[in-house]
């Protein structure tokens, strides 16, 4: 029992994002995997630079939106990805990066497939 309290508290919580409000008007938080998920898609949604208080937190992927779709830019994207979640998410291990090609209705794109270990610790 212990042991999944100081899981929980590892794990931690924080705002929902996008921010939500409970039906008691109070800020709604994001817990355990979720809170992770989230934060995931922060980091990786963040262009570098664009916080000013932490001028180096975010994802460079952004800078292969016109990048020609070839195995070159599958491995930088897999590079950028891989290198800031582990900067900047501590709590996760990254175990694999892969990109594919995907063709739609809506146009070309990369898929991203992020597979990842909880950590148990900070170590």
């Amino acid at each position: 029992m212990k042991d999944n309290r100081i899981n929980r508290e590892f794990l931690g919580q924080g705002l929902t994002f996008p921010l939500r409000f409970k039906h008691n008007g109070a800020l709604a938080l994001a817990q355990g995997e979720e809170d992770i998920q989230q934060a995931i898609r922060i980091i990786l949604g963040t262009v570098p630079g664009e916080r000013l208080m932490r001028p180096e937190f975010g994802c460079r992927i952004h800078e292969l939106v016109f990048a020609p779709r070839n195995t070159e830019t599958e491995s930088m994207l897999a590079h950028y990805v891989e290198t800031a979640l582990e900067r900047w998410e501590p709590r996760i291990e990254v175990l694999q990066v892969e990109s594919s090609n995907v063709d739609n209705d809506e146009g070309a794109a990369m898929l991203l497939e992020i597979k990842y270990r909880i950590k148990a610790t900070y170590d």
